[in-house]
């Protein structure tokens, strides 16, 4: 049972409903509106995060690959297995080579794939970024009859240059125009399949094949090295073509590289190589993008016959810009919960920050400025009365009083002091509140004194 005086004793008896009596006897409603606030605002910024971040990374990838058995169709099925490792998929879709995979990715076909340095689809093209590049790739030019030195000796020759849509048919272009090369000169330039153009250079159908691994199988390449009737072309002017046409590299095949036995090649070739770059669209999410970095670091950062152990992947950029999660990794790897847990665990971790975080970084200074917001709403609510009160005050001083104008003033003091008998502060505020009933007192007092005479 409830004292006389008791200030709950009038109030509803449910739990929830003392506590909300309670609380409002001992802060007021200012506090709690306050802090409610800051936790409404906190709780939309952690979800706004969460949406803007696209935290959930997708578990499936589609990666433009190159036909069955070119070395892009290889490389691609490592990718395949180590992104297997952390659960997600990769979906190989084949193609016809470089650029095809390039326009794959820029008809939302695939999310990502191989293209050879120097191709671009114009600037009409939709906004692709590159991941970096991950190995060269260099052109081979296999040839019969008398030795070649310039490659305006392939001048009205037969020629094959591999598919079009291929890595060798794009570059062979560039380098017949830079030769004086064209169609209509008497040169026949074809573009058949890998396994169709070989049997037609073995079989002196065509007197030229325009090679690139990215859609002519390896083996064949190496069948044909071994050929004592066909010649690989040495690029000459290699150191030139990469001084006029910025994409390309300057490559050597060292003597006996392919064969020590057999002595293939028998003397060091110089070749022309694009790098190879990983074209993503620019959707592509920072958890995915990481990923393929790991196993782009895992595939191609070994030594390798034209390479050097750790030499790839490597921000190196020709016509798409580097992503700004690839420079991020490129500065400073992969993320520490990405190295320390599974993805699927980092992940997960990853999400719960996206929203812990902003909400943080609003409550903790929200929850220290809350009494002070508190403390001046409260001190606000008593001190505007104070400016009333001076208004009364100099209103009774100014000249003689009437009586009508003594009970306006009378009328006015009262109307407010009704005012403020009405309003709740909490107890700790409790001093300002009686100072001002106080000095409502001494202002009527000294009103007053001032009463006119009957």
């Amino acid at each position: 049972m409830s004292l006389p005086n008791d200030p709950l004793s009038d109030v509803p008896r449910t739990r929830l409903e003392r506590a909300r009596a309670r609380l409002a006897t001992n802060v007021g409603h200012g506090l709690p509106i306050s802090i409610g606030l800051i936790l409404a605002v906190s709780i939309v910024a952690g979800v706004l995060a969460f949406v803007f971040l696209n935290s959930a990374p997708p578990t499936t990838l589609t990666m433009a690959s190159g036909p069955p058995g070119s070395a892009f169709r290889l490389v691609a099925e490592q990718y395949r297995k180590i992104l297997a490792r952390e659960g997600v998929t990769i979906q190989l879709t084949a193609s016809q080579g470089s650029r095809d995979n390039l326009s794959q990715i820029a008809e939302r076909k695939a999310d990502v794939g191989f293209v050879v340095g120097g191709e671009s689809l114009g600037a009409d093209a939709p906004r692709l970024v590159s991941l970096g590049s991950v190995s060269y790739q260099p052109l081979m030019i296999f040839y019969r009859g008398k030795p070649k030195v310039l490659l305006s000796d392939f001048k009205g020759r037969r020629l094959d240059v591999g598919l079009e849509g291929s890595g060798a048919a794009a570059l062979s272009q560039r380098l017949f125009e830079a030769n004086g090369i064209k169609a209509g000169d008497g040169t026949q330039i074809g573009h058949a399949p890998s396994e169709v153009s070989v049997k037609a250079l073995l079989d002196g159908h065509i007197d030229a094949l325009f090679a690139m691994s990215d859609s002519t199988p390896t083996a064949t390449m190496r069948q044909l090295l071994r050929d004592p009737d066909i010649h690989l072309f040495d690029f000459v002017q290699a150191e030139g073509y990469s001084h006029r046409i910025t994409f390309l590299n300057r490559l050597v095949l060292p003597r006996g590289a392919i064969d020590f036995g057999e002595d293939i090649p028998a003397q060091d070739v110089s070749l022309i190589a694009p790098t190879v770059e990983l074209i993503a669209r620019e959707s592509l999410h920072p958890a995915l993008s990481d990923l393929l970095l790991e196993a782009a670091r895992e595939v191609h950062g070994r030594a390798g016959l034209y390479k050097k152990s750790g030499e790839f992947p490597a921000p190196i950029e020709h016509d798409f810009a580097i992503s700004a999660d690839a420079a991020r990794y490129y500065a400073s790897g992969r993320g520490f919960f990405s190295r320390t847990f599974p993805f699927w665990i980092a992940r997960l971790i990853e999400r719960i920050l996206a929203i812990v975080v902003p909400m943080t970084i609003i409550l903790v200074p929200g929850i220290k400025i809350a009494p002070a917001v508190f403390r001046w709403r409260t001190e606000s609510r008593i001190y505007r009365w104070y400016a009333v009160l001076q208004h009364i005050d100099r209103d009774g001083h100014q000249g003689p009083l009437n009586q009508a104008g003594f009970d306006a003033l009378l009328h006015r003091l009262a109307h407010m002091e009704t005012a403020v008998m009405k309003l709740a502060v909490p107890p700790a505020y409790g001093d300002l509140l009686y100072d001002l009933r106080g000095h409502i007192a001494v202002v009527r007092k000294g009103l007053l004194g001032r009463r006119p005479a009957d």
